[in-house]
């Protein structure tokens, strides 16, 4: 994909919509914008020399389709003992508002088949020891009444998980309790070649790509349309610096967003601050390894750990390769993004937000002890983290890849001053005509549900119009009970072609 001269639209003539960052966020918003208003400009600024190589890019992320089938930290449990689902079912519903909406994209021929970005892989979730197995058990009966969780199977036989997903059992000790759930039905999602195969269909249809094009300063004209600076960063560049106008701005740019928010000046992104969280992970292609494991499986994260590095091992289909993907382990770096600048987090300090980060900082020491200690672990102290899940992992068959760098959300607090949130967080300006995204997890699987709430908090009077067409898209977001035997067994017949295919 070739970047797009600036001189195609000059600053008296604002684009429709600017979409800062060229992640599956970005992708997805300007998809959507193009189903329900084809004839809106559209234009993408990306600062690298292609699309999804931060969060999106799949080595920087597990890959996991978050439909909460695996991750604990969804259902937390409640001082009497028992299990809250509520998050692991709107995660799990945000998820099949995905699906459907690339399912669409499928059937509409405006994707190309999704073998390319979706591979059906079962989701497990494994622990050990005897709390943790009744744990699961408990888990696992109040998950498994809801209909979206209806083929979830738990045992706590050593010989059933081995059948499962033998690297976990063999040569492990028979006295020591274990335990584990699967879903058939989970996925493992190429993000980086959807961010991609949706940026194509954009361009197709019109949309302007500027790659290696950065977005240094934004602010609002009395019109209410923004001028946005641009930086050119091509070597080669025949301009370096121009402007763009924009009706729509909207801030995709992962651990980016949040500095482009605070110059945007908008009063909705004051407080706000960013925790950076950097990783490794810990890769194999041994053709012997990667046959005997078929599975995403999530354990369960350390006290003090926070959830993103919840450790799993998991299968990666990425391009056509299968390989097996274990980790993340947690490190700290004061960069926003895997290619950012050292300086990102201090830049980041201002005056209506460093009572906040102090906050932080003061109520989450055992975060800050627990990422101490993962960076000063040894690498084989790292790797015997791989032989607690996989009791016959051999060095020599693995090697370690950096992993994305993930912003965690700092935000005020009216008792606490300050609180750090482990999800994503959508900030829209009063007047609809900005809007950022923050956060991480469960970030790209809840990518479509996401962009619509965008949608209908920008633009609240073309919404009820769009929401109509979307909802033909997309059945899910038709008003419905999913705990409806009926409306589950539609979403079902719906899906079937889509999850074969897949």
């Amino acid at each position: 994909m070739e970047a797009v001269a600036d001189s195609t639209a000059t600053p008296s003539t604002p684009v429709d919509v600017v979409l800062v960052g060229g992640g599956i966020m970005s992708a997805t918003l300007g998809s959507i914008i193009r189903l329900v208003e084809p004839t809106w400009s559209i234009r993408i600024y990306e600062r690298l020399d292609a699309v999804a190589q931060e969060s999106s890019n799949a080595w920087n992320n597990a890959g996991t389709g978050h439909a909460a089938l695996c991750e604990l930290n969804y259902t937390p449990e409640k001082a009497d003992g028992s299990i809250d689902i509520t998050k692991a079912v709107a995660i799990n519903e945000q998820f099949q508002t995905s699906r459907e909406f690339w399912q669409h994209l499928v059937s509409a021929d405006l994707l190309p088949e999704p073998e390319g970005f979706i591979a059906s892989t079962p989701h497990m979730t494994f622990v050990r020891g005897a709390a943790n197995v009744d744990y699961l058990r408990r888990r696992h009966a109040a998950l498994v009444v809801h209909p979206l969780f209806s083929d979830l199977e738990f045992t706590d036989d050593p010989a059933v998980v081995g059948e499962w997903a033998p690297l976990l059992v063999a040569e492990r000790s028979s006295d020591e309790p274990i335990a584990a759930t699967r879903s058939t039905s989970g996925t493992d999602v190429n993000f980086g070649a959807l961010t991609r195969k949706l940026t194509d269909y954009l361009e197709s249809t019109g949309a302007e790509l500027h790659l290696q094009h950065e977005i240094t300063s934004l602010r609002q004209r009395k019109d209410g349309t923004w001028r946005l600076k641009v930086a050119d960063r091509s070597w080669n560049a025949a301009e370096r610096r121009s402007t763009v106008d924009a009706k729509f701005v909207f801030i995709g740019a992962g651990g980016g967003a949040l500095p482009l928010l605070q110059k945007a000046g908008i009063p909705e992104a004051k407080g706000y601050g960013g925790f950076p969280i950097s990783g490794l992970f810990l890769r194999t292609t041994n053709p012997e390894l990667v046959a005997q494991h078929q599975a995403k499986v999530y354990g369960k994260a350390d006290v003090g750990s926070p959830p993103m590095s919840v450790p799993h091992l998991d299968t990666r289909v990425v391009d056509g390769e299968t390989s097996l993907l274990f980790g993340p382990y947690a490190g700290f770096s004061t960069k926003f993004l895997k290619k950012g600048s050292l300086l990102d987090l201090f830049l980041s300090i201002r005056p209506s937000n460093i009572v906040t980060m102090l906050a932080v900082a003061k109520d989450n020491m055992d975060l800050t002890k627990y990422l101490i200690s993962e960076v000063t672990k040894s690498r084989w102290n790292k790797f015997k983290t791989l032989r607690d899940f996989m009791p016959t992992a051999d060095p020599k068959d693995w090697e370690f890849i950096t992993a994305g760098q993930r912003v965690q959300v700092m935000k005020s607090h009216p008792e606490k001053h300050g609180v750090l949130e482990f999800g994503t967080e959508l900030i829209t300006a009063a007047d609809g005509t900005i809007a950022g995204l923050l956060g991480a997890s469960p970030g790209a699987s809840t990518a479509v549900p996401a962009m619509v709430d965008l949608l209908e908090r920008c633009f609240p009077q073309q919404f009820p119009a769009w929401h109509r067409e979307l909802a033909t898209m997309m059945p899910s977001l038709a008003p419905q009970e999913w705990s409806s035997e009926e409306a589950f067994a539609e979403l079902e017949a719906d899906d079937a072609d889509f999850q074969k295919t897949a």
